[in-house]
């Protein structure tokens, strides 16, 4: 398990290092700095001419460590303090007196059109840290959108200047970095959209910080390795029978939408279910007969009470939702009926974002919903806006008040629940972004509940076998040409790729 701290969770880890453990912050910015050299040097950017942009707090003495350190190897640099020299924490002062010690140029100001008319190479973005919570503007902003237009390569140092560390949101404007390297842990801001595309190649670097208070703040965000998923995988046992690997009833498919089903169904059984039945409209039945012959199929043509109880006895795990349609009735009955896992996707979420009620005396505690930012509108009341402002405060609302697991599905999926820390998966790819993808999905995690996983269990590693077998058709056909089937027959696949996030 990786952390990924917000701004504040990571200021105290940089002070229990410091104040608890006796590391100097001075010494915490030497290996800072040394590792961006370092990163720099490794990525074989043109050094002929370099200009290091320093603010007032630690991130610029970071940067005038970093210009000291290119000026001792005879780089031409320039570094330029853009803060106020009478705000400099006295970690930044220091460095400034070191730096005036070697052949850096220093400037104590920002000149636009001096800054403009010299051939930079790399302009190296050290101006605002991860404690940055207000709109930029002003002067900051003009040098940001200066650094912008830069033909140089752009780096940043721990997070591009202008990107909120909490949310990954643009505080009015943000550099736009070709790298970044961030200090000791990636911080959940870099891994969120819009601060994912700022940071460019983004590369975190240990420096000595102890990651005890974020594993003692349940709040800390996470992501799951490599690692940790291979671990979650269901074990397959010589002694076993489709039995042993679970019954799941997936409830789906409303009239001229036999595609849903199937989709989910191939999912399921690509990632290991033993048995599949699918309960849909008695239109779909030949189509899906002939489409996925390995599950059993089951028809209505109206409403039946007593076979959708029948059918949800037999199962051990319940799927409903995908291509469900308007099927009020059955969504309402099999909420309030099941005591088994149930996993609620697309039709199923807008039928119920009208009946929210429904989840009344229900045993909430077993579902997982999987709505994307849509859906999820709709069930939470919260515009997408809203939500995007700070997805991991309103997930964490949402999960609380309705005591369900919660996929929220977008180009980062984050999963929450209860008393579990929220986690954000770093797989997939903008090819998954196809119709009936989510479908596969909501297969995915029925298989895992099927084959014994929790719900928690289950979401994580479902999300992650799906963004898995993403990057594989991506890799293998290019990022256009993905169809969703495709998605669930690589599952099996993803489930053998064990690499680091």
């Amino acid at each position: 398990m990786r952390y990924l701290p917000d701004a504040k969770q990571m200021k105290t880890a940089d002070s229990f290092t410091i104040n608890e453990l006796k590391i100097p912050s001075l010494e915490l910015m030497e290996r800072a700095a040394r590792a961006c050299v370092d990163h720099i040097k490794d990525w074989k950017i043109n050094l002929n001419k370099i200009c290091v942009l320093c603010g007032s707090g630690n991130n610029g003495g970071d940067g005038f460590a970093i210009a000291r350190m290119f000026a001792w190897e005879g780089y031409d640099v320039t570094a330029v303090l853009v803060g106020n020299r009478d705000h400099c924490t006295p970690e930044t002062a220091h460095q400034i007196e070191q730096l005036k010690n070697t052949g850096a140029q220093f400037k104590e100001q920002f000149e636009q059109e001096a800054f403009e008319s010299e051939p930079y190479t790399l302009i190296i973005d050290a101006i605002f840290g991860v404690g940055l919570c207000r709109e930029v503007g002003g002067r900051y902003a003009q040098i940001i959108e200066c650094v912008n237009q830069s033909d140089a390569v752009r780096m940043s140092v721990d997070i591009p200047s202008g990107i909120c560390a909490t949310t990954g949101n643009v505080l009015g404007t943000a550099v736009r970095a070709d790298y970044t390297v961030t200090i000791q842990e990636t911080k959940v801001g870099l891994v969120l959209d819009p601060g994912r595309s700022y940071a460019g190649i983004c590369v975190s670097e240990d420096i000595g910080i102890v990651s005890l208070p974020l594993e003692r703040d349940e709040e800390t965000v996470c992501t799951l390795e490599g690692s940790d998923y291979a671990a979650l995988l269901p074990k397959r046992n010589a002694d076993s029978n489709k039995g042993t690997y679970g019954k799941l009833l997936m409830i789906t498919g409303s009239k001229g939408m036999s595609g849903a089903a199937y989709l989910g169904a191939l999912a399921a059984y690509r990632t290991g279910t033993g048995l599949v039945q699918i309960y849909t409209a008695k239109e779909n039945l030949v189509i899906l007969q002939s489409q996925i012959p390995e599950a059993i199929i089951t028809t209505y043509e109206k409403y039946d009470v007593n076979e959708l109880h029948r059918l949800i006895d037999w199962a051990d795990v319940v799927a409903i939702g995908s291509g469900l349609g308007t099927a009020r009735k059955i969504l309402k009955e099999t909420i309030a009926y099941t005591k088994k896992p149930c996993v609620i996707d697309a039709d199923g979420l807008n039928i119920l974002s009208e009946h929210m009620d429904y989840l009344c005396g229900a045993d909430c505690e077993h579902f997982i919903f999987t709505p994307h930012m849509k859906e999820f509108e709709r069930i939470s009341g919260l515009k997408i806006a809203e939500v995007k402002k700070d997805r991991i405060a309103a997930l964490r609302t949402f999960v609380k008040e309705y005591d369900v697991t919660c996929v929220l599905k977008d180009s980062r999926t984050t999963i929450a629940k209860p008393r579990e820390r929220v986690a954000v998966n770093l797989s997939g790819c903008a090819a998954m972004a196809k119709a009936g993808s989510g479908d596969v999905l909501a297969g995915i995690i029925a298989s895992y509940l099927a084959q014994g996983l929790s719900e928690w269990e289950a979401a994580l590693l479902g999300v992650y076998i799906h963004g898995r077998a993403g990057e594989i058709i991506e890799k293998e056909q290019g990022a256009y040409s993905l169809l969703a089937r495709e998605l669930a027959q690589k599952a099996g696949t993803a489930m053998t790729i064990q690499e680091e996030n």
